[in-house]
């Protein structure tokens, strides 16, 4: 039987990826128009993000609300928030490409507490609560048992137009492609971090995120039995910084997410994969 609060935020990721998934469906249709297509998609965005509030706060009213899309659109009770990325992959939607998931997670007092990550074209739902495992579906996941990073397949996350630092993310792949299988990019960090919960991906970087992008992930990695540090090996992915121009949104100072079960460590390399 799954807690109370993953059924909550089961429902209301099911219902916005109802909405993505009939939106998706029109996507390419526009693709003739660039602007029509990219407007479509905002809107279906940021609907996706008021229907999961309306869930989420018909449920749990007193809980806070950050969303990518709103900001911090309520307070709460000072003790609970959700933090909400109601399209993570919106480059992928906006093309047509398959992959992009329904992001929730529950802070409590500054600790992820409960996580979905929900993709609605496989209808696989990822989650976690603390202390309790984590799922896909219902079936419980494990990080995988690789022992060598030149086995590992790792999962990353490119710089784009105007975002980024280019120098620094290719310094960091180079030393990675020399030591591992293969790199993959799929453009949703919300699902690369469960796919490396579920034994999918063996390790993941990414620079410049933010916390509605990683919140539920992180949790999710660490209640299947993988480790998550920043950069520098400390747990401050969370932690915000100054506050975004567009949003009441906080971003992740330099956004040094990374992720890797325990037993996989770099040998010999200056760039390590965290």
């Amino acid at each position: 039987m799954r807690p109370a609060i993953i059924n909550v935020m089961d429902k209301a990721a099911r219902r916005a990826g109802r909405g993505l998934s009939r939106d998706f469906g029109e996507v390419e249709q526009l693709q003739v128009s660039r602007k029509g297509a990219a407007d479509f998609v905002t809107a279906a965005d940021r609907r996706a993000e008021e229907t999961v509030r309306y869930e989420l706060t018909k449920a749990r009213p007193e809980f806070g609300f950050l969303g990518e899309e709103g900001g911090t659109l309520s307070e709460g009770d000072g003790v609970h928030r959700w933090i909400v990325d109601p399209l993570d992959g919106t480059t992928n939607f906006l093309h047509g490409l398959p992959q992009f998931a329904v992001s929730i997670a529950l802070e409590e007092r500054g600790q992820i507490v409960a996580g979905t990550v929900y993709n609605p074209l496989t209808d696989e739902l990822f989650w976690a609560e603390r202390g309790t495992g984590a799922y896909l579906n219902d079936t419980r996941l494990r990080v995988s048992a690789r022992q060598h990073i030149s086995e590992s397949l790792i999962a990353t996350g490119f710089p784009f137009l105007g975002h980024g630092d280019y120098e620094r993310y290719i310094q960091t792949l180079r030393g990675v492609m020399s030591q591992v299988a293969g790199v993959r990019r799929f453009g949703s960090a919300a699902l690369d971090l469960s796919y490396l919960a579920a034994g999918r991906f063996d390790g993941f970087w990414e620079f410049d995120l933010n916390i509605w992008d990683i919140a539920a992930g992180i949790l999710i990695v660490r209640e299947a039995g993988g480790f998550v540090s920043d950069i520098a090996g400390s747990d401050s992915m969370l932690v915000t910084g100054k506050s975004s121009p567009a949003t009441t949104a906080s971003t992740i100072s330099s956004a040094n997410a990374c992720a890797r079960p325990i037993p996989v460590r770099p040998r010999a390399s200056k760039n390590v994969i965290c």
